[in-house]
């Protein structure tokens, strides 16, 4: 799974490095739609000076969010992944959270390497954690407005860094570049019997509030 999910290093030339990486994207890509029925779609891609493909003038989330397709086209049909990572080699991965897929909860990321060792150290069951440049993100099983808004209602305060990605939101995937640098797993998925198990986020919740009043939100409010 480390095999097929990250990026396999080769000495050579910068050519042969992003060949390997286009590879490397639509296997993951692949194995997120074909085996896990994760929904994906490419995202905008990061220049080679950080920026973003996309029109959008200082774009937050360079690399890492919808384009073209929009967030909607997202799908788990494995000939169309296969086109659009053909197409599209350097393109990132992009999860769309919510519906039946995963939703996530994320936090910058010393409050979410935080919040990870908390959870180790009680023994609470965690799912994959994406580990981005800025932010790292917890998935979940899928949550949706009612159940987000009793959990929050519960609770004095929440950190304005603690976000919640559900239905109409994305994450990005590994082994994605982003425009703020490479996004990998501080946890590996652990598919059985065809699925990844995922966590609730009401088992999650208090000590990520606990992790994000603890820590600043060091960039911006989406960055990646």
């Amino acid at each position: 799974m480390r095999e097929i999910l990250g990026e396999r290093r080769k000495n050579g030339n910068g050519k042969s490095n992003g060949k390997a990486h286009g590879l490397a994207l639509r296997g993951a890509a692949l194995v997120y739609a074909r085996q896990w029925q994760w929904p994906v779609l490419p995202g905008a891609e990061a220049g080679a000076d950080g920026g973003c493909c996309c029109p959008r003038a200082g774009c937050v989330v360079p690399g890492a969010h919808p384009l073209d397709p929009e967030l909607l086209a997202a799908t788990t049909d494995a000939r169309m992944v296969q086109w659009w990572w053909t197409v599209r080699p350097r393109a990132p991965i992009v999860l769309a959270t919510g519906g039946r897929a995963p939703c996530a909860l994320s936090l910058p990321a010393v409050a979410g390497a935080r919040a990870l060792a908390e959870l180790v150290r009680r023994g609470v069951p965690t799912g994959p954690v994406v580990a981005a440049p800025t932010r790292w993100m917890l998935l979940v099983e899928p949550y949706g407005l009612p159940e987000l808004g009793e959990l929050l209602s519960g609770l004095e305060r929440v950190p304005s860094s603690l976000r919640f990605h559900g239905a109409g939101g994305y994450v990005p995937l590994p082994p994605s570049r982003t425009g703020a640098g490479s996004v990998g797993w501080a946890r590996q998925p652990e598919p059985r019997e065809g699925r990844v198990p995922l966590p609730r986020a009401a088992d999650l919740l208090d000590v990520l509030v606990e992790a994000g009043l603890s820590a600043p939100d060091p960039g911006g409010w989406l960055a990646h």
